[in-house]
Order: C-alpha cells, then structure tokens, then sequence
C-alpha cells in the first residue's frame, strides 16, 4: 500500500508538476503576472513567496494549477500584464505550453531509459518475460523467465513458433505447455480465453526483451521517434474508442491509475518512469481535446476571438464551459465506475 501511493504521488506530482511548468514559464516570458505556482490542492503544506509570485505544495497531490492575474476579464487586477490584456498569440502560446510539457517529459524520460540501458526490443527466445495477471497462464503457475519448450507435444525453438501455435488454438480448447524453470521440467494446461482488445484468443504472456546499446545521440533520436509512435497509436486509439463504444470499459479513472502505478513500481523505478511517460503523452493528448475548460477548448476560444477580431461574450464562454464541466464529470464518473469493477470486483 505505501508503495502504491508513493508511486502515485511521484507520477501525479510529477506529470502535473511538468504540464503547470509550461504555463507558468510561458505567462512569465510573455510578461503575464503569476501570482501561484502551486503543485497539490487544499490546504498549504509549505509556501514561499519569491518575488511577486507565491510557491506552494498543497496536500492533495492529484493535480495543480497557476494563478496568472487576469483569467478572468472581469476581474482583472494586473492591468496590462494581465491573460486577458496580452495579445491573442501570447495567450495562445501560454494555453499550449502545458500539454506541449507534456509531451516534452516522455522525450525526457525515455533518453534516460535509453540512454542508460540501450534500446529494448523483443527477444525470439521462447522464454516468458512477463505473465499478465487475470489470464490462464497466471492461474496455471507459470512465471517469468519460464523457457517454453514444447506445445501439444511439439517442440518450439522460438517465440514466434510457440505464439504461432497458441494462434493456431480455438478459444475454450485446452493445451499442454512443457516448460524449463531452472533446472526443472514440467508441464501445465492452459485454457486459452478471448482478449476483444486483441480480437483473438490469449494466454496473457509476452515475451523476454534484449537491450542494445545506443550512443546520446541515437537515444534521443530513439526517444523522439518512440514519443512520436506511441503517440499516434494512442490518438487511433482514441478514434477507434468513438467508432466502437463497446471499448470504453477499457477506460481507468483515478482509481485505476493509482493501482497501476502501485504495480508497475514493484517491477523497478524504470518500469515506474515508462510508465509516467506513457501518462504523460496520454494527458497531453486529452488536454487538446477541444472540450471547454481543456487546454484545447481555450485554445478554440483564442482561435474564435482571433478570426472574428473580439473575444467571445462572457455568457456563451460560461455556457461553453458548463457544458465541458458537465461532460469530463460524466466521463470521471463512467471511468471511476470502471475502476471499481476492475478493482473490487474481478
């Protein structure tokens, strides 16, 4: 449990204190006044005032937020360095820079995970390198680093061979599984079940990986273009989310992350960093959705007042913003909910 929420705060302290970044740096180059830079919500556990600008870490640590004078036209007490006084490309830039932050961190962090243990990559040795919780072959006593040997009495030399096999097998259908574990050898059957997220029938193993060595220059180059892929099959995730709502049980809230990053931490601080990384190129995506109070809702608020030469009224900006507070509500209720069944329930 300690390690649970240890590793929560470090990913949520981490990701929000990276994303508030980029707005507070971008408010202070474009001459905007920052009156709070605060990492947590609730009660002041520690503040110091530097300059005109009070820093404070706050005791819950599940979000954060900047204080920049002049949000709000109506009640804008910093004049000209006020957000609502600055030119429409400032507040652009500082609207952006959060979820851009975000996307600069998983860069960050997997240079790191590269450059200090090489590139990783599958191994083609039938040896299992992680057993997925919840599926056959967890319940039939099988581990990591397990050598596969053969399946139904045929051998397998690699681990294309042995997932080929396992592809091969209609869901429901028992196998036998003759496996190495040190010195020993023995056997398990396993029940193959269907996976939707798949589409095919799984034991729930995947494979041992290999590192390979990178110089600084390739790793970074290796980071950017891993940032990038995982990027776009999120964004298809997402796309493939609204042509089959049937999917959306796979959505975690809170709730949900909290466990995950409780589970990733026993498996190491890097395992713990790939997964803020993957965190944090997730929450830059949603930010630019052009939902009201996102990032990207402001944004098309800022576009809007750009084309049209003045700012939207402030009655259909509250409108707009009550309609995006109603729908991430609905969308945290929906994935809280699936949280609860995948945790207390399964």
């Amino acid at each position: 449990m300690i390690l649970t929420i240890a590793a929560a705060v470090f990913v949520f302290g981490l990701l929000v204190l990276v994303h508030e970044f980029g707005h507070f740096i971008t408010a202070k180059m474009t001459g905007m006044r920052v009156d709070e830079f605060a990492i947590g919500f609730g009660p002041k556990l520690i503040s110091r005032k530097h300059g005109e600008t009070v820093y404070s870490l706050r005791a819950i640590p599940l979000g954060g937020f900047n204080d920049i004078a002049g949000m709000d036209p109506d009640n804008n007490t910093a004049g000209e360095r006020g957000f609502c006084a600055k030119p429409v490309l400032s507040r652009m830039i500082v609207i952006l820079a959060g979820a851009t932050m975000n996307f600069v961190l998983p860069i960050l962090l997997f240079f790191v995970i590269f450059a200090t243990l090489g590139e990783m990559k599958p191994s083609n040795e039938p040896v299992i390198g992680e057993v997925i919780a919840g599926f056959s072959a967890e319940r039939a006593g099988l581990k990591a680093n397990d050598r596969i040997l053969s399946v139904d009495g045929q051998a397998v030399a690699t681990w294309n061979e042995f997932t080929d096999k396992i592809r091969g097998v209609a869901e429901g259908q028992d196998i036998l599984l003759q496996y190495k574990r040190g010195d020993e050898i023995g056997s398990v059957s396993v029940t193959p079940q269907f996976d939707k997220q798949a589409n095919r029938a799984l034991i729930g193993v995947q494979s041992s990986v290999v590192y390979s060595a990178l110089s600084l220059p390739e790793a970074f180059t290796t980071a950017v273009n891993h940032t990038r892929d995982i990027t776009v099959a999120m964004l298809d995730a997402i796309v493939e989310l609204f042509k089959n709502p049937d999917q959306t049980d796979q959505l975690a809230g809170p709730i949900g992350i909290v466990q995950m990053s409780g589970q990733v931490a026993e498996r190491g601080f890097i395992p713990l960093l790939n997964f803020a990384a993957l965190l944090s190129i997730n929450l830059g995506i949603i930010n630019l959705l052009p939902v009201p109070v996102l990032d990207g809702g402001h944004f098309v608020n800022l576009f809007i007042e750009a084309v049209r030469g003045k700012p939207l009224g402030s009655k259909a900006v509250a409108y707009t913003q009550r309609v995006g507070i109603a729908l991430l509500l609905m969308l945290m209720i929906f994935a809280t909910k699936n949280d609860i069944v995948r945790v207390f329930m399964k």
